[in-house]
């Protein structure tokens, strides 16, 4: 069990977005599809939504006459990173398949739910109104870009640093969501996961803060211009600056530690995000990541967050996860001894 949480009822979709999203135009290509299904699909709560038509002028401003974007911002969505290699060229859903793909989505996580209790579960139950297949923009298959030989050099170390022991041999053999040091979703980049898909903004003259609903750390980027942390430097969420062009809000994040691993990325992943609010209840995010010796090319995601009444439950993950692996270990040496136990009763027949 990681952390100690009660939520909104939802579901986890595990693996199966592939399956399930390719089975669902399997089926609307069967059947003829309405003209009128051309047209997006209205938002429900929870879920990313199409924005409204707003001017700049008439969206909210601090007093000092910066965009306000502060609030609870909520980005669960249905949409996966990546496009399922089974849909290929095809970038946006008809209404008809997009409905189709949440209901059996929903149906297999009925089906599939394995971790953790019901109630934590909040991934959203649409699509996003775009209907776009992955929520990666850049390149055009939707695609994160292939890993550099580099890259593939440091994953296979990886894997070869993790033979000759047990998973849980140590705490250290565990994942670091798993030991509540950094979780994936969270960011930076934020990406929708399977629950605490929540972010509340606050913004001061020289700072914006970004506190995430998913594990317990908070973002300070600073707005003054003040110079980069050294190249010596390095944490887990990176050292951000932030700065206006124009209403958008961008965030230059550098300095990761190559422990995090960002999809096989190492200590040059270099993150743009971009924050616009472009109606009252909507934000529209991108961010773009790039690292030369990860990637074959710099690849872009974005998706819309929705303004949230709800507030911000507590993550009670602490670093260390320090009595969930002292049940992970004692349940590793309980296996180990009634193995051996067993070892030995087979031996003296």
């Amino acid at each position: 069990m990681i952390g100690n949480r009660v939520r909104r009822s939802g579901f986890s979709h595990g693996r199966r977005t592939v399956s399930v999203l390719a089975s669902a135009i399997a089926i609307i290509s069967l059947a003829p599809i309405p003209l009128g299904s051309q047209t997006p699909t209205a938002s429900t709560t929870k879920t990313t939504a199409a924005p409204k038509a707003a001017t700049p002028s008439a969206l909210p401003r601090t007093p000092w006459g910066d965009p306000d974007l502060q609030g609870v911002w909520n980005f669960a969505t249905l949409t996966p990173l990546e496009r399922p290699r089974e849909l290929a060229e095809k970038e946006v859903l008809t209404d008809q398949e997009a409905a189709d793909f949440e209901k059996l989505t929903l149906k297999e996580r009925t089906a599939t739910l394995s971790t953790g209790d019901r109630e934590w579960w909040d991934p959203g139950t649409k699509v996003m109104n775009t209907r776009r297949t992955s929520l990666i923009v850049d390149p055009r298959d939707g695609r994160v870009p292939a890993l550099t030989p580099e890259a593939r050099k440091r994953a296979a170390a990886r894997a070869d640093a993790r033979r000759g022991h047990g998973p849980a041999d140590s705490w250290e053999d565990r994942s670091i969501s798993e030991r509540c040091i950094w979780f994936g979703s969270a960011g930076p980049p934020m990406i929708p996961g399977p629950y605490n898909n929540d972010v509340q903004l606050v913004q001061s003259r020289d700072s914006v803060v970004m506190l995430n609903e998913m594990i317990h750390d908070v973002r300070v980027i600073p707005m003054d211009g003040r110079p980069r942390l050294g190249p010596a430097i390095r944490e887990w969420m990176g050292d951000s600056r932030g700065h206006w062009e124009g209403n958008t809000l961008v965030v230059d994040t550098t300095n990761f530690t190559a422990e995090r691993n960002f999809r096989g990325s190492g200590e040059d992943l270099h993150l743009v995000e971009r924050f616009t609010r472009v109606a009252n209840d909507t934000i529209d995010y991108q961010f773009t990541a790039s690292d030369p010796t990860t990637w074959a090319a710099p690849w872009t995601a974005a998706f819309s967050m929705t303004k949230s009444q709800d507030p911000l439950y507590e993550f009670a993950c602490h670093e260390g996860n320090y009595l969930s692996m002292i049940g992970t270990l004692s349940g590793a040496r309980a296996e180990e001894k009634a193995a051996a136990d067993q070892g030995k009763k087979t031996g003296s027949k």
